[in-house]
């Protein structure tokens, strides 16, 4: 379940949008993604999908602690290279199974757009897709109003401003989104591939690709599953 200690061979780096934000993939990141899945079927307990509770439209259950400690560490140096990262030391590192299960008429408003995770510019997400490529990845986008690809302390005032007054004008339908909208604009569109692994930072504009809401499932070997990593580093200097 430990993924090689040397993926560098197998990353690609590419420059998200106008502000440039570094994507980083990764294929055939673990030597047996299979023993993950069947953790994740057999062995995780998933919570009840409920609308509202957060940004994920479906059920999370813990992964386990050696995936999580061994993927961290095999993508680190790839990490500080690729964010040219300085003075960081690693911190900490959190993971769900995640299973998209809502159907598009119990997202609520925040599910139906972009969002980030947090402001904070040290923490990635790590984002390994479990499941068949034609149940969705990941998009990008920008807010047409303010230009912004990524939120920074600074931009989270004039961005809620807008957004706020944009969404109460024109809300977005009950459905998950799926290219430009009257708000957004995406930037990049990432293709799910069986044991792809994307790292982004967590503060980037972003949302799951789910173009088959009919065919998602909450059982893990047939449904969108993924393995959602957030790594933090801390200052050091």
């Amino acid at each position: 379940m430990i993924p090689p200690v040397d993926l560098a061979e197998r990353a690609q780096l590419e420059r998200l949008g106008n502000e440039g934000e570094p994507l980083l993939t990764v294929d055939d990141a673990l030597p047996d993604p299979a023993a993950l899945v069947e953790i994740a079927a057999g062995d995780a307990t998933f919570s009840q999908a409920t609308a509202g509770e957060n940004f994920y439209p479906g059920r999370l259950a813990p992964a386990p602690l050696e995936y999580v400690g061994g993927l961290a560490r095999a993508l680190d140096p790839l990490i500080r290279k690729g964010f040219g990262l300085e003075d960081v030391a690693l911190g900490r590192a959190t993971c769900n199974f995640s299973l998209a299960t809502l159907a598009p008429g119990e997202l609520n408003l925040a599910q139906r757009i972009p969002h980030v995770d947090t402001v904070d510019p040290l923490q990635f997400a790590i984002l390994h897709y479990l499941c068949d490529p034609r149940l969705g990845g990941t998009a990008f986008y920008r807010h047409r109003t303010t230009g912004f690809e990524t939120l920074t302390p600074d931009r989270l005032e004039a961005y809620q401003s807008a957004l706020d007054a944009e969404l109460e004008r024109e809300p977005p339908p009950p459905a998950f989104i799926d290219g430009d909208t009257p708000q957004f604009v995406r930037t990049r569109l990432v293709q799910a591939a069986f044991n792809r692994v994307i790292v982004y930072r967590s503060r980037v504009l972003h949302s799951g690709h789910i173009p088959d809401p009919a065919s998602l499932s909450a059982d893990p070997r047939r449904g969108r599953l993924t393995a959602n990593i957030f790594l933090t580093y801390r200052a050091t200097a």
